[in-house]
């Protein structure tokens, strides 16, 4: 293949007129020129832009995914190569994997017959990871309405994905449907509390399906949104604290009393805090242990012609001891004195 040399004019011409870009910008300077008209003409060209830029960056991800499989298979085990790669181009790791991961969506779609590639200008770079995360029958509806031409961003993706959880959820009394259906009971509001009445057992959904079935509006179904986030986050807390299974409490009677007087918020709170409070500890004992090994085994490697490092290692030893002293900050007005009691069982 012979080259052909450039001349620098013909550099120039390219470079002021691209062939898929030449665009007509309205003047900001034109007093004749309604505002609306204005940002129209521009919101236009910027489309146009938004749709270059994502088939662009579809490419340069499958191109950044061929790199990284040519290096799983040859490399270094490291990914050096792959590294390397994207150092001489300048681009970041979480750059190049959000790249991969467009090109993956875009690929999922066109491999499985949900996305024509004619639609693909009308999706945005969002657009595209969240039908791709989305169920089936989204997909479907979300290439459906791409297919007619509509401009599909992730807010799109989001109504039709709610829409369609609000009309096909059978935790859904037939009345709130209905609402749904004739657009009284917007189902931007149903996703989210299907969302949390799927995290929690059939005996406590029937409260809720009643409440929002005797009263659908936006109101009430915000309400119980909440009433079953707190519910769900009570649920899962409570069976992590080990403090609680000490000793014989009904927790689904402790439940009913907090939902009675209206503090399921501030319980289910408490019994997140006694979970994280436990878990603390627990990493806490851990540390705790290796810190003392590890100090034992740099103390038996050190002798006198080591004053430095048996001098860090003499400050350190009294937090690998049963009692350790913390001070909370650097002026030493609080101190924190915490006594460690373990008892090994087989």
């Amino acid at each position: 293949m012979t080259f052909t040399p450039v001349s620098s004019e013909e550099i120039a011409e390219a470079l002021a007129t691209p062939v898929d870009f030449d665009f007509n910008l309205p003047d900001p300077e034109d007093e004749d020129l309604r505002e609306d008209e204005f940002q129209e003409r521009l919101d236009a060209v910027w489309k146009v832009c938004d749709r270059f830029d994502l088939q662009t960056d579809i490419w340069r991800g499958r191109v950044l995914r061929a790199v990284r499989d040519r290096e799983k298979k040859g490399g270094d085990g490291r990914g050096t190569g792959f590294l390397n790669w994207l150092k001489g181009r300048e681009i970041t790791k979480s750059q190049a994997y959000a790249l991969i991961q467009l090109a993956n969506s875009a690929d999922t779609l066109l491999a499985e017959g949900q996305l024509d590639p004619e639609t693909i200008n009308n999706f945005s770079k969002r657009a595209f990871v969240e039908t791709a995360k989305a169920d089936p029958e989204i997909q479907k509806l979300v290439s459906e309405a791409a297919q007619k031409g509509d401009r599909i961003t992730r807010r799109e993706v989001k109504q039709i994905s709610d829409e369609w959880t609000a009309m096909n959820s059978e935790l859904l009394p037939e009345e709130v449907k209905e609402k749904a259906t004739t657009g009284a009971l917007p189902p931007r509001h149903l996703a989210p509390l299907v969302k949390e009445m799927e995290k929690l057992p059939d005996s406590h959904l029937e409260a809720i399906q009643k409440e929002v079935a005797e009263n659908p509006d936006v109101d009430t179904v915000k309400m119980l949104t909440s009433d079953a986030k707190n519910l769900a986050k009570y649920l899962d807390a409570a069976a992590q604290v080990q403090t609680l299974k000490k000793s014989p409490i009904d927790l689904e009677m402790a439940l009913e009393e907090a939902l009675r007087l209206d503090c399921l918020n501030v319980a289910a709170d408490l019994v997140k805090q006694a979970t994280q409070l436990e878990q603390i500890v627990s990493k806490f004992f851990l540390t705790w242990k290796r810190l003392g090994g590890t100090w034992d085994r740099l103390y038996v490697d050190t002798g006198a012609s080591n004053p430095h490092l048996r001098s860090m290692l003499n400050s350190l030893e009294s937090l690998t001891n049963d009692t350790l002293e913390v001070q909370l900050d650097d002026g030493g007005d609080r101190t924190i004195r915490l006594k460690v009691i373990s008892e090994d069982r087989d």
